[in-house]
């Protein structure tokens, strides 16, 4: 049996994840795409040699049965709405955005829609997920970027933050999951993708810095739990096309679409 499935939003992360899929993941089929510019979505999967149909967020819900989102976090409600109000399975990065739209969880369960939030940049959710079956103690996230790429976050515009000013590795935020997530909804996926796997957003503690002296999205997690202590770290390249996205995060999303009809699964 194979899965129709669509791909909403052609940037950083969406493109790869379309490509991988026209090239072939076993048990799926793309069989649409959408973007904010339609026009400028077919010439750019007519470069690629993608033959799919481009289409509005409706048609490509009407389409498939398995969406894949991967849209600005401005757009994310209005198609989320869209995809889960119509019962579909829907594969995401924007745990940020999860988490300031509690509603839509609440729209799944009615229409027996289902979300799948990939791991994304993080590393570890495994382990931390299994932790949090027991008792926890801390879960805390500490997030390293280059200045650049922190730039027109929402926390950086309204407190004045100019990223050409910081010469030196600076603390910019320290508060919950659920604060990170609004203070850069575009930066912090993984703070939300960490809490939501362990503790909940508001008992998971971030810190942000941006740290002139790294050309890495640096993510570090330190976890206190009852069955087991660690600490994890990971250093992501930027991509090209988009610095506040890391280059592993396309890649996640095609791991999880592999594991979607897997015979063997990995991981918990």
């Amino acid at each position: 049996m194979t899965v129709d499935t669509a791909v909403i939003g052609l940037g950083a992360i969406g493109f790869p994840v379309a490509l991988a899929l026209y090239r072939g993941i076993p048990g799926l089929k793309l069989v649409a795409v959408s973007a904010a510019r339609l026009d400028v979505a077919a010439k750019q999967l007519a470069a690629a040699s993608i033959e799919v149909p481009v289409l509005g967020v409706s048609e490509c819900v009407a389409r498939a049965a398995l969406i894949v989102e991967c849209v600005p976090p401005p757009a994310f409600r209005a198609v989320a709405e869209t995809v889960l109000g119509h019962g579909r399975t829907m594969i995401t990065v924007s745990g940020a955005a999860l988490l300031d739209s509690p509603e839509l969880v609440a729209l799944a369960e009615r229409t027996g829609a289902r979300i799948t939030l990939v791991t994304g940049a993080l590393l570890g959710l495994d382990a931390v997920r299994a932790a949090a079956e027991g008792q926890v103690t801390r879960i805390r996230l500490v997030t390293r970027k280059p200045p650049l790429s922190l730039e027109g976050a929402p926390y950086m515009t309204a407190n004045g933050i100019d990223v050409a000013s910081i010469r030196a590795p600076t603390c910019i935020f320290q508060g919950s999951a659920r604060e990170a997530a609004k203070a850069f909804p575009s930066n912090v996926n993984v703070a939300a993708a960490l809490s939501l796997a362990g503790i909940g957003p508001d008992k998971t503690e971030v810190e942000v810095w941006a740290d002139p002296g790294v050309e890495r999205n640096v993510h570090s997690i330190e976890v206190d739990a009852g069955s087991a202590a660690f600490s994890m770290s990971i250093q992501n390249v930027p991509s090209v096309e988009n610095p506040s996205t890391s280059s592993i995060t396309p890649l996640s999303v095609i791991a999880a679409l592999r594991a979607f009809t897997a015979t063997l699964r990995v991981g918990t």
